[in-house]
C-alpha cells in the first residue's frame, strides 16, 4: 500500500459541556463527547429504532479550543473533522487501559457550528442551512457546496463568461 489515510468526519450532538485543561506550558485541551444516531424502521415490526453512537473528542488546537469552550454546550450541533488516535494509560486500580479519541491536532482539523448561538440543548431539528452557521476555520464540505451553487437564474456558463479573462 503506497499511504494511508486517518480522517473522521462527524455531524452530531455535544452530549456534555466542553471541558478545558492546560498543559504545563499552558496550552489548552478541549475535550468533550459527542453523540451520533442512526434510525431504521423494523422490518419485523414497523417499529423505529434507534442507535446512538458516542465519540469523545479533545482539541489541541487553541483557536478551535477557544470556539468550542464559548460557543459550544450540552446539545450544540457541530460538524467536526479530526484523526482517530488510541491511547493507554492506567486507571486509579492500576489497570492498563486503552481509549481512543478523534483528536482535532493543532494544525489540523475543523469544527463547524451547525446551530445559531444560543440554541445548545432546547435545538429544535432543523438542517444546517435553516440556522444561521457560524464557521472557523476552513469552511465544511456542506457549506462548499451551497457556495459553488449558482444562484437562482444563472447558468453556470454565464458565471464562468462574466470572469475577467485577461486574453
Amino acid at each position: 500500500m503506497a499511504g494511508s489515510v486517518n480522517k473522521v468526519i462527524l455531524v452530531g450532538n455535544l452530549g456534555r459541556d466542553p471541558e478545558v485543561r492546560r498543559t504545563g506550558a499552558g496550552d489548552p485541551i478541549v475535550s468533550f463527547s459527542v453523540a451520533t444516531s442512526d434510525t431504521w424502521r423494523d422490518k419485523a415490526t414497523g417499529e423505529r429504532k434507534e442507535r446512538t453512537e458516542w465519540h469523545n473528542i479533545v482539541i489541541f488546537n487553541e483557536n478551535l479550543g477557544k470556539i468550542a469552550e464559548q460557543y459550544c454546550k450540552k446539545g450544540t450541533k457541530v460538524y467536526l473533522e479530526g484523526q482517530l488516535q488510541t491511547r493507554e494509560y492506567t486507571d486509579r486500580d492500576g489497570n492498563q487501559r486503552k481509549a481512543t479519541e478523534v483528536v482535532l491536532q493543532r494544525f489540523r482539523g475543523e469544527l463547524t457550528l451547525l446551530d445559531s448561538r444560543g440554541r445548545g440543548e432546547d435545538a429544535g431539528t432543523g438542517s444546517a442551512f435553516e440556522s444561521s452557521n457560524t464557521s472557523f476555520g476552513r469552511s465544511s464540505p456542506l457549506e462548499q457546496g451551497a457556495e459553488r451553487r449558482p444562484a437562482a437564474g444563472s447558468s453556470r456558463a454565464a458565471d464562468i463568461i462574466d470572469d475577467d479573462i485577461p486574453f
